[in-house]
């Protein structure tokens, strides 16, 4: 069964006990009745609500846990004291996918709860591998336009929001351990950023425009590499003073590349910037505090993050905790209130 727990919320604990044991035979089970909360960083792969919900505080803790990014992937199964038609149109409305009478037997609710995650994980598997496919598409027609003079900008849409449902909808875990096959390195570097970037802003919860304008800047960061030589870009050790500053050239190219193919200042700025820091030491221009707009910060700590945690032939990947310790000593460099954010969307992740 994957990761996380399946969260019984009940108003009755004393009569609990055998639908808890049962089902701990699928998964973790928390148990949460009054104010009690699950264990800290714990989080649902299925939600059973026996409660209720006729009664406000009801509702209440329910709506608390099936917030409106979950209701299309955490199966939660309502045992319903009622089952007139405006009590199941209510637990709808609150996110059940299943409705079952509060009598039920305890094993009948648990292989719902296995059949619902199971068909769950095969959804986000699918989301997963067509976000993939249609972001490498995308960074195919970009890449290759990039090295043969030009790009067609239109590519990279349809790209966009199969990257942010994919991440929504199958986990970042789930696209990361995808990407990690990519055999290109460039490309599996903008697809760990494209996805890193989309956890970030769904966390945050942007405005749908501004989610898929962030998620664009994020694939096209790096499009300066198309004209990078590939011995450089998939050199198995580090690379020496040279090739550092041929590799630095790409921020200045990539943003050429898409400036002469009509694309918008923000996305250009990110291209041409997400390489710089807050006190000066970035480059290619060496921009300080206040000249660094808001969308190269974000995307920055998104590339640094993605380049700690990606898996390379001469080191292993860092673990997450570590990485986000580099980030939050990047103090002078980075911002630590959209460090500190970054973190709480990274601690999120399923």
């Amino acid at each position: 069964m994957n990761d996380g727990a399946i969260f019984l919320l009940t108003d009755r604990p004393d009569q609990s006990g055998p639908l808890e044991s049962i089902l701990k035979t699928v998964g973790h089970c928390e148990v949460m009745f009054g104010d009690r909360k699950p264990a800290f960083g714990t989080k649902p792969i299925a939600i059973v609500s026996d409660l209720t919900l006729s009664r406000r505080e009801s509702i209440r803790r329910l709506r608390s846990l099936v917030s409106i990014d979950n209701r299309e992937r955490i199966p939660v199964v309502c045992l319903m004291r009622s089952t007139s038609d405006g009590a199941l149109r209510q637990a709808r409305e609150l996110g059940a996918t299943v409705c079952l009478p509060a009598y039920t037997a305890p094993a009948l609710v648990a292989q719902v709860i296995r059949d619902q995650v199971g068909a769950q994980a095969e959804r986000a598997s699918g989301v997963t591998d067509r976000g993939i496919l249609r972001a490498t598409e995308a960074l195919t027609t970009l890449f290759d336009g990039a090295r043969e003079g030009g790009v067609v900008l239109s590519a990279v849409e349809a790209g966009l929001i199969p990257i942010l449902a994919a991440v929504r909808d199958g986990g970042l875990n789930r696209w990361l351990d995808t990407v990690w096959t990519h055999d290109d390195a460039t490309y599996q570097h903008c697809l760990l950023v494209a996805g890193v970037a989309a956890q970030f802003v769904n966390f945050l919860h942007f405005r749908e425009e501004d989610r898929q304008h962030f998620v664009r800047a994020a694939l096209l960061h790096d499009l300066g590499k198309a004209r990078i030589p590939q011995a450089i870009l998939n050199k198995p050790g580090r690379l020496d003073a040279d090739e550092m500053a041929i590799i630095r050239t790409h921020p200045v190219i990539g943003y050429e590349i898409l400036r002469d193919s009509g694309c918008d200042d923000l996305t250009l700025g990110a291209v041409r910037h997400h390489h710089e820091m807050l006190d000066g030491s970035g480059y290619p221009d060496g921009l300080v505090g206040s000249a660094i707009s808001d969308t190269v910060r974000l995307l920055t700590i998104c590339d640094i993050y993605a380049a700690l945690t990606e898996r390379r032939a001469y080191r292993k990947p860092m673990p997450v905790r570590d990485a986000l310790s580099v980030l939050e000593s990047m103090d002078t460099k980075l911002e630590g209130r959209l460090v500190q954010c970054f973190g709480e969307a990274m601690m999120a992740v399923r």
